[in-house]
């Protein structure tokens, strides 16, 4: 639950940000009557992202009749959820100081084209987090071992950020997003790092990868998930008490790697709270 918490309130305040600095600076430039069409495209990327979502559910388990291509299937899109977080974690390291300027730049380029590119870029901004969320929020709940407490830590996410995107809005909350997303993106790290490990075990259950049965350590025996402390290692850290030694050089790579490619240049960039008024 917490790790999907953590996805949908770190993808949920990155849309949520670029919506309030979308109405703030219809609001302050007089052009309130374009905010409806900013609310259409935020509507159309929830239900593209909702829509995305049932149909990887459905090709998983309705259109795979094979344990096999199951397997694969869930491998393949673990790791392409990995890509996209690790993707995600840099972009926003690079381009948040400088979001707020360039949104307000293209609104005013798209207020002059027309209303509809107006929904189009609140569309784009809110369905490239949707998408990602998605793909992401799919991969962990297929290595939890239920989907209900994924679901709801998801939710409850998502709602945060929404609360959080409303009173920054209102200007009653104001709170340091550089240092938010720093945190955020060291945690996410280990999580995607997780994902992976899983989607390095299904390819080898699936036969694509060997390795599955070379095992690097096995504390099943003294180890389990069905305890308070196993199952929050599963829960946040995808930890299983079988790994195999691709799995774990998989996992240590990843995070030696994306630790490395989130902090490398990071002294030389002026970090920049984005708790001004947007």
């Amino acid at each position: 639950m917490i790790s999907n918490l953590l996805i949908g309130l770190r993808e949920g305040l990155e849309a949520a940000l670029v919506v309030t600095i979308l109405l703030s600076y219809l609001v302050r430039t007089e052009r309130r009557s374009k905010i409806r069409w900013v609310w259409l495209g935020v509507v159309a990327a929830i239900v593209l992202s909702l829509g995305f979502g049932a149909l990887l559910t459905y090709t998983r388990f309705s259109l795979l009749n094979t344990f096999t291509a199951q397997e694969i299937f869930g491998g393949v899109m673990s790791i392409i959820a990995v890509g996209l977080v690790t993707w995600m974690i840099i972009w926003m390291r690079d381009t948040g100081k400088k979001m707020k300027t360039e949104l307000h730049s293209k609104l005013d380029t798209a207020v002059q084209t027309g209303v509809a590119t107006v929904a189009l870029m609140a569309f784009v901004a809110v369905a490239r987090e949707g998408l990602e969320s998605a793909l992401f929020f799919f991969s962990t709940v297929n290595a939890a071992s239920s989907t209900l407490e994924p679901t709801i830590g998801f939710l409850l996410g998502v709602a945060l950020a929404a609360v959080i995107g409303w009173a920054l809005y209102s200007q009653a909350l104001r709170i340091n997003i550089g240092k938010f997303f720093s945190i955020t993106s060291y945690f996410l790290i280990f999580v995607a790092a997780g994902v992976l490990s899983y989607g390095i075990h299904d390819l080898q259950e699936a036969g694509v990868l060997p390795g599955l049965n070379d095992l690097l350590f096995d504390v099943s025996d003294s180890f389990s998930v069905d305890t308070w402390v196993g199952a929050l290692a599963k829960g946040i850290f995808n930890f299983s008490p079988q790994t195999s030694w691709l799995e774990a050089v998989a996992w240590a790579g990843y995070v030696i790697f994306a630790i490395w490619l989130f902090t490398r240049n990071r002294s030389t960039q002026r970090e920049t709270p984005v708790s001004e008024k947007v």
